[in-house]
């Protein structure tokens, strides 16, 4: 009697503990499924990333600064208000574009690329943009009728465009597409209307050739690379052929963490961020592999719940947009590291080394968690 006495004191006790967690979280905007998602994807990360920075404790610990400090980015950003958002987000579109010009005039030079900028701490502004533009989008359709019309699709067209430009002369072709992808998301979520969808698509392949015209050699030569990666096995080839290898070489467990050849002996390139993708499946496998996508499509999904549940326009649209362009972000890198399509620069979100991207992704998901805990109240 005792015995079972101090059992159901235990169990009052942890259910108690349990309940103040809970609702320590919700008090913070926070959404538990979306932040379990979010953690399960950066914990692999991290793991992931001590083999693939060869056992480098300080490059490690960095990036769990990193971590941390996106964590504390998400949770602040939870404490916003839409209304809050929107009512600031035409300052931080015209914000986002001064410090563009600030690049291109006065930023540093890394990797062949003049995109970062440091006033006290060094970032690249062009990653910024991949939240600025799909709020500056949501922000003008707000109080416009849906699906938008021809005029609205121009206006904006232009605003994405600017950015858009503005980040492709750094040169970053990668993080261009991504932030020109973060807006078309919205007008695409907004109900564009179909004929305009097969104009855009018609009206590609001129701007494709258009594009080539102003794209730089190398980038040329990786487009080329694409088609024929043994043409030049050496150079703009070597980066897909090692990768192609590392990921084939996993089978269906993997090589055991910390022992894939490819990437402890140096053979795989940018293995620490652009291609981690390939150390997972490298040392994890396929199965490996497999979960951290169902770990992408899992907040994927959870972020579109949210949108469905948006209070209103602008919620609704930038809830969306945040949530596909994240996916679209996984698939870009995926397909690069896998040969699908040509190399561009994008690092794969919460899992490679790099303290911009995570921040930004980060404060995205707490816009999120915001829309989330400001949502319509739905029939249960």
């Amino acid at each position: 009697m005792l015995f079972s006495d101090s059992t159901q004191d235990l169990t009052r006790k942890v259910s108690a503990l349990k309940g103040l967690d809970i609702i320590r979280v919700r008090r913070l905007n926070l959404d538990r499924p979306l932040l379990n998602g979010l953690l399960a994807i950066c914990g692999l990360g991290l793991v992931v990333l001590y083999s693939a920075v060869s056992q480098n404790i300080e490059l490690w610990s960095q990036q769990l600064i990193r971590f941390f400090v996106g964590l504390s980015v998400m949770v602040v950003a939870a404490q916003l208000t839409p209304d809050f958002l929107r009512r600031w987000t035409p300052w931080c579109f015209l914000a986002g574009l001064i410090l563009l010009t600030m690049v291109l005039y006065s930023g540093q030079v890394g990797q062949g690329a003049q995109r970062w900028l440091e006033i006290g701490i060094r970032f690249q502004p062009s990653e910024l943009m991949k939240l600025a533009v799909p709020m500056m989008a949501a922000w003008y359709l707000h109080d416009r009728p849906l699906p938008p019309k021809f005029t609205d699709f121009i206006v904006i067209t232009v605003l994405i465009l600017i950015p858009t430009i503005m980040i492709a002369r750094q040169p970053d072709l990668g993080t261009a597409l991504l932030v020109a992808a973060s807006g078309l998301l919205v007008i695409i979520l907004a109900g564009l209307s179909i004929r305009i969808m097969i104009l855009l698509a018609v009206s590609s392949l001129p701007s494709a050739f258009i594009l080539w015209q102003f794209m730089q050699d190398y980038q040329k030569q990786r487009v080329l690379t694409l088609f024929n990666p043994d043409s030049d096995p050496l150079g703009a080839g070597y980066n897909i052929i090692q990768s192609k290898i590392a990921i084939g070489s996993g089978g269906l467990f993997g090589k055991g963490w910390t022992n894939g050849s490819q990437a402890q002996l140096e053979f795989l390139p940018e293995r620490d961020t652009d291609f981690i993708f390939a150390v997972i499946g490298e040392e994890m496998g396929l199965l490996g592999v497999l979960t951290l996508l169902m770990l992408y499509l899992f907040v994927t999904g959870r972020g579109l719940y949210i949108a469905t549940a948006a209070k209103d326009t602008f919620s609704r649209l930038l809830a969306g947009s945040i949530s596909l362009t994240f996916i679209v972000y996984v698939f870009i890198n995926t397909a690069m590291v896998t040969g699908l399509v040509p190399v561009v620069g994008i690092p794969l979100p919460l899992v490679s080394y790099g303290g911009t991207s995570m921040v930004t992704l980060m404060a995205g998901f707490g816009i999120l968690m915001s829309i989330n805990s400001h949502r319509k109240l739905l029939p249960r």
